[in-house]
């Protein structure tokens, strides 16, 4: 069964769930929001939304090294207390992240830090590719929207698809780990290091 984009955006704002978990859920109960948002429940994503609000005044700034050492990251990520700031989970997370940094390589946190005239620029680009094509202006708009989401998901760092599991995203992989660790989990910044770059 397809499951639109529309039903997962709807079940992602029910939720507060990642891309991948809503569409999941969607593909395991055929398309059903109700059974969907109870799958989500049981696995604990959806509290894991709702935790997004507390206060982060904890963490960890955690490095990676490559094994060359020509490249390497440097990452801030917080929580909510210093006894999950010394988890080996979260320390797990931290490595995760760093590595993953490295590897793809993000120019931003999350969409909102782009700005506005990147994105502006972004889809004045797109626009002139359209021009010429004999579709409605509807439509147009709708396939911009479409890559200027590609330009998002492969620029921002939590709309990644996760270097060592590509079936999520990294907003997904820190979602789980609200979930275990039962604390809010922010990335809030990063830098990234590669000789001769």
């Amino acid at each position: 069964m397809t499951i639109d984009a529309k039903t997962v955006m709807q079940l992602r704002q029910m939720t507060n769930a990642g891309l991948m978990d809503a569409k999941a859920a969607l593909e395991e109960t055929q398309g059903n929001l109700e059974q969907a948002v109870e799958v989500l429940r049981k696995k604990g994503i959806a509290k894991a939304g709702k935790k997004a609000e507390r206060e982060t005044k904890e963490g960890r700034v955690y490095t990676y090294v490559h094994a060359n050492g020509k490249m390497g990251s440097m990452v801030e990520v917080l929580c909510e207390t210093d006894f999950v700031a010394r988890n080996e989970l979260f320390e797990a997370l931290c490595h995760d992240i760093a590595m993953h940094v490295a590897a793809a390589d993000p120019l931003y946190v999350r969409r909102e830090d782009v700005p506005g005239e990147l994105i502006e620029k972004e889809r004045e680009i797109y626009r002139g590719e359209m021009e010429g094509q004999a579709k409605p202006a509807d439509i147009i708009e709708k396939i911009i929207e479409g890559k200027l989401n590609k330009y998002f998901s492969e620029m921002c760092l939590l709309e990644q698809l996760f270097v060592k599991d590509d079936s999520k995203t990294v907003q997904d992989l820190v979602k789980e780990k609200i979930s275990s660790l039962g604390e809010n989990i922010q990335i809030t910044r990063f830098s990234r290091f590669q000789i001769g770059a």
